[in-house]
């Protein structure tokens, strides 16, 4: 009986060995949605009509004039500034006589000073690239022979294609983005402050995304609105500029992006081409951090890590002791009596003897 019993113990000892070992690692789900509020839809503010207006290919927003943004059109134009109203239409037109080859961009600073990029470059054959400023006017109307001053510019690593000049609002040092299909573009420094005598040498300073057709400035200067055909990006201005956040624009082809009516909250996108509209849209903002979960949560999956080993350590242990029952059982308790009896009879039929009855013992013969 008792070693039926230790059997019985060594058999279900080794079953919990078995039940004892991990199937899997523990899973659990995580739960916390960060909140991302839904930014407004970009809204149509107004359409350029005006036929003059063919290309434009940069915006800025006046500082001297409430509503009002100056534009360019693209290669092919002369040396020429068009004032627009949130209505669309053109409320002055100023003429400066500068050899301009391929204007690409726009920029105004906080004195009312207009930059004006000739910083085209489709095959990237230029030595130099141009910068014209002119000041905004006293009076919001056409003006045909503005005086303006030409600055000079060369890249440290060969000629560019650009269409994006950068004006930092509080210190006014420039800054050219290049445009390139695929790979990464380049933003450029002009040196602190530019010269108008002989050439003024660029510094790359980071890496830029490619396809950017424009940008701007926030007034706090702390972020920067790049724009491509597509799309518009917010970028942390510092040492090392980044990208935080994009949105997509409602328009293809796009070609300008400049600070809108609620200032570092909104920007204007348009595209060129005749009768173009301009939309105004929230600046892209980086999406808030996950909330913690009002539920508990897990431990982190480095805390099991030692977990397998416990139950590990266990199952040999179980599994050794089932061994020991056995083997306990087997050298301990002599074969039963009716093992005694199999192996007798066993023993007679090889020997020919009949094997004894249940009621009479055997004798032995004389």
């Amino acid at each position: 009986m008792l070693r039926k019993v230790l059997t019985v113990t060594a058999v279900t000892l080794l079953s919990l060995a078995g039940a004892a070992l991990p199937v899997g690692p523990a899973t659990a789900a995580v739960t916390g949605v960060a909140a991302d509020p839904t930014p407004a839809a970009p809204k149509k503010l107004f359409t350029i009509r005006d036929q003059r207006v063919d290309e434009s290919s940069g915006l800025a927003k006046s500082q001297k004039y409430e509503g009002i943004w100056w534009t360019v059109n693209d290669s092919g134009d002369s040396a020429r500034v068009f004032g627009i109203n949130a209505s669309g239409k053109v409320k002055a037109v100023l003429e400066f006589k500068a050899p301009v080859k391929d204007v690409e961009a726009i920029s105004v600073d906080r004195d009312g000073t207009i930059y004006i990029a000739d910083i085209g470059d489709n095959r990237s054959t230029r030595d130099t690239i141009e910068v014209y400023t002119i000041p905004e006017p006293d009076e919001l109307t056409d003006q045909s022979s503005v005086k303006y001053r030409r600055y000079d510019f060369a890249y440290p690593d060969g000629a560019h294609d650009a269409e994006t000049l950068l004006v930092e609002p509080e210190t006014r040092r420039l800054y050219f983005v290049t445009k390139v299909s695929r790979g990464k573009g380049g933003i450029y420094a002009a040196p602190e402050e530019s010269s108008r005598e002989g050439t003024n040498d660029l510094t790359k300073i980071a890496e830029a995304p490619s396809g950017i057709t424009d940008g701007t400035f926030l007034p706090d200067g702390k972020q920067v609105v790049l724009r491509t055909y597509v799309d518009i990006a917010t970028v942390a201005w510092g040492e090392k500029p980044n990208v935080v956040a994009r949105a997509a624009a409602p328009l293809a082809q796009g070609e300008s992006v400049a600070v809108g009516p609620t200032g570092s909250k909104s920007v204007l996108v348009g595209s060129e081409g005749q009768n173009s509209a301009v939309y105004q849209m929230p600046v892209p903002a980086r999406k808030p951090a996950a909330q913690p979960s009002a539920t508990p949560t897990p431990k982190p999956a480095a805390a099991d890590t030692t977990e397998p080993k416990k139950n590990h350590n266990l199952r040999w242990i179980v599994i050794g002791a089932g061994l020991f029952a056995l083997i306990i059982t087997v050298v301990t308790f002599p074969p039963g009596r009716r093992e005694r009896q199999d192996r007798q009879a066993e023993n007679d039929r090889l020997t020919g003897q009949a094997p004894p009855t249940s009621h009479s013992r055997r004798r032995t013969p004389v």
